[in-house]
């Protein structure tokens, strides 16, 4: 196989080569191809064949691509490829394939392959090819062996190129209203190993969760608080930074217990809050006031500051934001 230069423009390289293998995905004969240039045909359109899970066809040119411009001395025949039957394809489609256009040798009983670089096709651009891809004088040529009773036999072989490339935009946002949730939480003595609020939206589907006789290290020390993303559309590769105030509530017009941060949340990744929110002991002192008649107020109040949409494989992996939380301190849970 040679690698030449091959007259597309001036960056374009084709590899030529002959093979005895026909090629995998297409053959295209002509009969009495003589006649095909007096017929007045600029340029036939081949019947639809698939290759890499798209449409294809062959587009033939039997007296050049550009005829206002042809020049006497031009006697060239063109061969492209277009994606065929864009209709079923998704809006900003592309594809991107790397193709040869074959010629066969009857004489030889062999192929003559051209393959140039990988092509992107999209909505602008269905078609690329080959302008000079051979001309008329060595189709004709019956020492060459392409043309045999006037008859000539095309083919092509196309493979797509899957993309499996990652694409994160990352969208910032302007401080803007908080939200704010509060629960009242009843019976807060009779709780086992945790509370878990409903699903709320600050972006994603977030939740709390409240562990009144502490977490991991803080066990039977601490009431650890956390914060969650759990939107179940969400992918690993999805982050989102917030900024959160959680605080449990002085019911006696006193001075309310607060803690803030700000995260990065994944929806797979640890739950992100508090383990240290508050002693166990300054909780259930009735002094204080957080708890009455066995019951405590909790409020958050969270502001996005940055969205990572992410794009696998071509694919958007999210919608824009809302985000779904649920709640939990500075510390990572163990899943």
């Amino acid at each position: 196989m040679a690698l030449i230069p091959h007259n597309l423009d001036d960056e374009d390289e084709v590899a030529v080569e002959t093979r005895n293998v026909s090629p995998s995905h297409f053959l295209f004969k002509i009969e009495s191809f003589s006649l095909l240039s007096k017929s007045g045909i600029v340029n036939y359109e081949s019947t639809e064949f698939s290759a890499g899970d798209y449409k294809w066809k062959l587009i033939f040119y039997p007296n050049g691509e550009d005829q206002e411009s042809k020049n006497e001395d031009d006697d060239n025949i063109a061969v492209n490829l277009a994606v065929a039957d864009t209709s079923s394809l998704p809006p900003r489609w592309e594809v991107n394939a790397v193709f040869s256009i074959f010629l066969y040798n009857q004489k030889s009983d062999n192929f003559l392959s051209m393959r140039g670089r990988t092509r992107r096709f999209h909505a602008v651009k269905l078609e690329w090819g080959f302008p000079k891809f051979i001309s008329k004088k060595s189709l004709i040529d019956p020492s060459n062996g392409y043309l045999v009773n006037d008859d000539c036999v095309f083919g092509a072989e196309v493979f797509v190129i899957k993309s499996q490339g990652v694409v994160e935009c990352l969208s910032m946002y302007e401080v803007g209203k908080a939200i704010h949730r509060s629960w009242r939480i009843s019976q807060f003595s009779q709780l086992e190993v945790k509370w878990v609020s409903e699903e709320f939206l600050v972006g994603d589907h977030t939740k709390m969760e409240v562990y009144p006789r502490g977490n991991g290290a803080e066990e039977d020390r601490s009431i650890s608080i956390f914060l969650s993303l759990v939107d179940s559309s969400l992918t690993p590769f999805h982050k989102v930074k917030a900024n959160y105030t959680v605080k449990i509530k002085h019911q006696y017009n006193g001075e309310d217990c607060i803690e803030s941060d700000t995260d990065w949340f994944t929806s797979l990744g640890a739950s992100l809050g508090f383990p240290e929110f508050m002693s166990i002991s300054d909780m259930n002192d009735p002094g204080n006031g957080y708890l009455f008649e066995d019951c405590c107020i909790l409020e958050v109040e969270m502001f996005v500051q940055a969205v990572s949409h992410v794009r696998v494989n071509g694919k958007l992996i999210l919608k824009d934001h809302p985000l779904k939380w649920k709640e939990k301190k500075k510390y990572y849970e163990k899943s």
